[in-house]
């Protein structure tokens, strides 16, 4: 195996490495200068050297080409591996119902709908999406958007203004903050899942406009869930807005898997809008805004990626059709899917290995140094199991980790395997 050696990766043969993903792309000298006169500044010089280094020692750990569909065990590099890091939470991917929602879609619609949603590219199904969804969240209305990244997106850039204000959680998606950095709001962001943190930004943050609370119901790195019932009491203190990112609580929280309000037993409508996405627990493509009927009007006559992104296609939106039908009738997934996660969390501690304080089917297994989190993923992958690491910026410096991810289609011994090669990969 690999080893760091003076902060460089040792190169060995494995089937892991990535030669053709790049071509020769890293064979010699790239001539890259790293300046400010080219398109590639200094910025840049970290992302090919990481690059550079897991190839050469066959650890890239990134794009791996699935070989078939995606599922707890996925056909890669020519070889059947366990598949430790899909967002696939109800294990729902590849479940012919919905499949063959999708294909009928197709031969009825197409493959696309010529448009956007503001012109040419409504079609019926799209709104029997939307009030399925609405129905599921218990709001007046959704509006959906070609992923759950243009979602938030539209919300910030259509309701907010830079007179206005976000308190956002330090930890929340990506997506929140550069939807306010486009729209010029300002931002101010809270220690996370701290309330008394919350408390003093709010109180500092400038009166006249209006205070805007951001929080994840799952996040997304660390796994564990939002204090939401304490946010909407701090929220009607201040005479606040809050909004709640769903893309990892639905289909995961709450008994049906309605999401963090059902999980807190939270009336939904405490909560001014949730977004969530529809290519995790729900296996297809797209985005989606919860909210009062109000709210979805302004949104799809104000929102641009509504206005000027194209309309998610036939077959995306019948297998979100299908798949919250799935869920509506088999709850038991959401059941079956955390016992499974819970099973999984308490095998890596009692190894010893630190999973923070996640509480949910994403677990961190938090190693600290990029290069060992590197080789630790291009480990397992040798031993059949797929797992990706994540790295700075997605987290702060000496806070890299394995992102793992229990869905509902794991079995019991596909995660005593898992455990096993842990066991076997152990830091003496």
């Amino acid at each position: 195996m690999p080893t760091p050696q003076n902060g460089t990766l040792v190169k060995q043969e494995s089937a892991t490495a990535q030669g053709g993903l790049f071509g020769d792309f890293f064979n010699g000298d790239c001539g890259l200068t790293f300046d400010r006169a080219n398109l590639i500044d200094a910025r840049g010089r970290r992302v090919f050297d990481m690059t550079r280094r897991a190839c050469e020692a066959g650890i890239y750990p990134f794009q791996l080409a699935l070989e078939a569909k995606s599922g707890p065990w996925i056909q890669a590099e020519g070889r059947r591996m366990l598949m430790l890091s899909s967002y696939d939470y109800l294990g729902l991917i590849g479940d012919p119902r919905v499949d063959d929602a999708a294909v009928e879609a197709v031969r009825k619609y197409g493959t696309g709908t010529g448009g956007v949603r503001m012109l040419t590219g409504t079609i019926d199904l799209h709104r029997q999406m939307e009030m399925e969804l609405a129905a599921f969240k218990g709001t007046g209305d959704v509006v959906s958007f070609s992923s759950g990244y243009l979602a938030n997106l539209a919300v910030v850039s259509a309701l907010l203004s830079p007179l206005d204000c976000v308190i956002m959680d330090s930890l929340s998606h990506r997506s929140l903050l550069d939807a306010c950095r486009l729209t010029g709001v300002p931002v101010r962001r809270f220690a996370h899942n701290d309330i008394g943190s919350l408390r003093r930004e709010l109180e500092a943050a400038p009166s006249g406009g209006r205070r805007f609370i951001v929080a994840d119901g799952v996040f997304s790195m660390d796994g564990d869930i939002c204090p939401l019932p304490e946010l909407v009491r701090i929220k009607k203190e201040f005479g606040c807005f809050l909004m709640i990112d769903e893309a990892h609580s639905l289909g995961v929280l709450g008994t049906t898997g309605r999401g963090t309000d059902e999980h807190f037993g939270v009336d939904t409508n405490d909560v001014d809008i949730w977004t969530g996405s529809l290519a995790k627990a729900i296996p297809s493509n797209g985005g989606f805004v919860a909210v009062s009927q109000e709210i979805a009007i302004y949104l799809q006559h104000a929102a641009a990626p509504f206005i000027f992104s194209a309309a998610l296609c036939p077959a995306a939106a019948a297998a979100v059709m299908a798949s919250v039908r799935i869920l509506r009738d088999e709850p038991e997934r959401v059941e079956r899917l955390n016992r499974s996660a819970q099973f999984l969390r308490k095998g890596l501690v009692d190894l010893g290995y630190n999973i923070g304080g996640s509480e949910t089917p994403v677990i961190p297994v938090i190693l600290g140094d990029e290069v060992v989190t590197t080789i630790f993923a291009g480990r397992l992958r040798e031993l059949g199991i797929h797992t990706t690491p994540v790295l700075f910026p997605a987290v702060a410096q000496g806070a890299a980790r394995l992102r793992l991810c229990v869905t509902a289609a794991h079995s019991l011994e596909d995660l005593e395997f898992a455990l096993d090669m842990f066991k076997k990969l152990r830091p003496a």
